[in-house]
This record gives structure tokens, sequence and C-alpha cells, in this order.
């Protein structure tokens, strides 16, 4: 049995931000590769981690066999066939979101897990968030009822992301330019299915959807600003993507969930908005690092007229296992504890022998809204129904 996995990160920039939770969980996890298209990042990573080997080239390092597991930590567009190549060199894979850019690559990657048996995990980092978690364990248990209604929404502005010092466009500035849809959806849409037990046995699954979108101006407005009007992405019309993204998804058992997108205008980040509404209870999340996440439980108050509480007043009963036990470890790293939570997971789960908390199916499913919302948005709209990817390829559209 293995006693500790052996982990390469691929992708050195964005995976420079595990160091303090691989650093936390070496019982568990051992760092011995890191792979990089540049040298200076490989460079920072050997002066931190001494003995570390280093890889420009991503083959090579999936023939190395004292690598366990792969990390991928790299642009979304690679995620996919580089989760499927590390599988069939035998590597197990956890993957920065979103798992699949189309619904084809997300049917190979589906297969090459049935057909590997290797962990695949899906690094969705804010459904092990604190309160996500708690609300999440609380509708475990029916605290809410049943669930009719959700919200969840990414609001961030990342347009310094969209370019480099020069000007010319990094992969998310080819995102913006060439799709028009919800791009990037499972921040929000990943805590909202755990709640709603979306993908498990007795929960619920995701039916269709239906995503519409503002027009284009804050990337223009933008690139004038900073560029001036010669660079063409001072026009509207060079943006594929408009500037808000609104997605109406349906599930099989009749709850709504609304997910909203938006990542170029102009305001402060509201990266973590949710709301919840069951039959005996009401969740709203915090609109800002400030602000308080707020519950409403029917029966829980006395007063006349219902009221809101905030959530941690009910945290000695139903904060998760999960926070119990690594609370002070994941309190230090980021994403609200989730880059620690994911590796713990993983690594916990190749040990264990067990299915990760986030498998092949979520991944494919929450990160399918991606391809699906540009098929509705071209359609003016239309609604677009889920693919079952548990099914045989050829019955898995509804």
């Amino acid at each position: 049995m293995m006693e500790c996995v052996r982990l390469a990160v691929v992708g050195g920039g964005r995976g420079s931000a595990f160091s303090e939770a691989l650093k936390a969980l070496t019982d568990k996890v051992r760092l011995v590769a890191v792979c990089d298209t540049n040298e200076a990042v490989l460079n920072k990573w050997k002066g931190e981690y001494p003995g570390v080997k280093a890889y420009l080239d991503y083959a090579k390092l999936l023939e190395d066999a004292s690598v366990d597991a792969v990390f991928l930590a790299t642009p979304l567009f690679y995620h996919a066939r580089q989760a499927i190549a590390a599988l069939r060199a035998g590597k197990h894979v956890i993957s920065e979101v979103i798992a699949s850019t189309s619904i084809e690559d997300s049917w190979e990657l589906v297969e090459t897990v049935r057909q590997t048996g290797l962990t695949y995990m899906m690094a969705e980092n804010y459904c092990f968030m604190r309160p996500n978690m708690m609300v999440g364990h609380m509708a475990e248990h029916g605290v809410f009822g049943e669930i009719t209604y959700a919200e969840c929404g990414y609001i961030h502005d990342v347009r310094e992301l969209l370019h480099a010092s020069d000007g010319s466009l990094t992969w998310r500035g080819n995102l913006f330019r060439d799709y028009n849809g919800c791009t990037y959806p499972t921040h929000s849409l990943g805590p909202v299915a755990k709640w709603l037990a979306i993908g498990r046995e007795g929960g619920d699954e995701l039916e269709s959807l239906s995503t519409f979108v503002s027009k284009s101006r804050a990337s223009a407005k933008y690139f004038h600003e900073h560029f001036g009007d010669e660079h063409p992405g001072s026009k509207p019309e060079y943006w594929g993507l408009g500037d808000s993204t609104v997605t109406m998804l349906r599930t099989k058992k009749g709850a709504l969930i609304t997910l909203k997108y938006d990542v170029q205008s102009a305001r402060p980040h509201n990266m973590t908005h949710y709301s919840l509404q069951g039959t005996s209870g009401a969740y709203l999340s915090g609109r800002h690092d400030q602000d308080e996440p707020l519950i409403w439980l029917e029966g829980a108050s006395e007063a006349a007229h219902p009221e809101w509480e905030s959530l941690w007043l009910h945290k000695d009963r139903w904060e998760h296992p999960v926070w119990r036990r690594w609370r002070e470890e994941a309190e230090r790293t980021g994403h609200g504890g989730g880059d620690f939570l994911v590796l713990e997971e993983f690594a916990t789960a190749i040990l264990n022998g067990r299915k990760p908390a986030i498998d092949v199916y979520d991944a494919v499913v929450w990160s399918s809204v991606f391809p699906l919302s540009v098929e509705s948005v071209a359609g003016g709209g239309k609604t677009v129904p889920f693919v079952d990817f548990k099914k045989p390829r050829n019955e898995g559209r509804s």
C-alpha cells in the first residue's frame, strides 16, 4: 500500500500558491518534480525545494517513474489533454479548474479514467471554503428542508490579466476574444451542486441550461485607456465575451439555479456570491470579506417576524468535520483554505483507495457549462440539455 503520494506540480507559476499546503502535508504528499516552460520559474522551485526534479518538457515528466501523480496548474485550455496524457502514462491526476472546455474532450477524459482505474480529481477549491462546507453539511442533514432555488456568482474584474505589458493577449485574453458564454463556471456552480447532491445517489441531476449575455463594453474601455485607439482591443466588437453572463439551470427534480459570471465590469470583487432557498430555511453569503454570511431557519428564532442571523452562530453544531480537523492548517493557505484541502482530499483518496470528493463525473458535468452555454448564447439563449457522462457516449445527451 502506498504510504505517500509522490507529486509533480505542472505549471510552476500558479502552482507556487500551493507551497504552504505542500509543506503542511509532508506525511501524505512529497513533491518530487515540477514542470514549467519558464526556466526562471523552475529555478525558483529548485531553490525552495533542493533536490526536486525540474522539467521543461511535460512528456519527459510523464516518463519519470518516481512520479505517482501530477497536479495540473496550467491554463484551462490544456487541462483535459494533459490529464488524459498523464492517466495514460499511469499517473493519478488532480487538475485545476475547469476540467475541460469541450464535450468531446470530456468524454475522452471520462473514458480514460474508467479504462485506467486511476484517481482523477478536479481541484475546485471553492467547494472547500469554510462557509460552503458548513452549508453543505446542513443541507445534507435536511436543515433547509427541500432545496428549491440557489444563486451563485463569480464577479471578479480580471482585465489586467488579459494582456502582457506590450498589450499582446494572454490565454485569458484569447478566451475573452474567442468565446461568448459562461466560460469559468465551477467556482460558482461547484458548491451549489454539492448542496443539491448533484450526481450523488438519491440526489439530483442537472437537466438543462439557458444563457444570456449583455453587450461587451468593459474590456474595450480598459484597452482604450491603457493602450489607445490603435489597439484592436479598444473596439467592443473585438471581444466575443459580453460583460455580464447569466445562466439559468434546471435540475431533474425541479430546482432552479441562477449563475452570474462577470469578470470584466469595473467593481470590487464578489467572487463568492451564493444563496440558497429551501422549504425550511435560507442562506445568504457575505457580499465582501467584511460581510457576515447569513442564515434563517424556520422555528430557530422566537422573533415575531423572520430575521437573518450569522451563520457562525450555528458553527458548534454544524461546522463541517473536515474544518474541525484541518482549520488551523487550512487557514494558512489560499482561497479560504481550499488550496490546502483539495490537496489533502486528493492524497487521502489515493492512499485510502476511495473516490475523491470531486470525481471525474462532477468535473466534466460542472465544466460542461462552458461549451453548453456557448451553444445556448449562439442560439439566442436557447435551452440546451446536459450530457449524462455515466451513460455510453452515444446515449449521453438528454
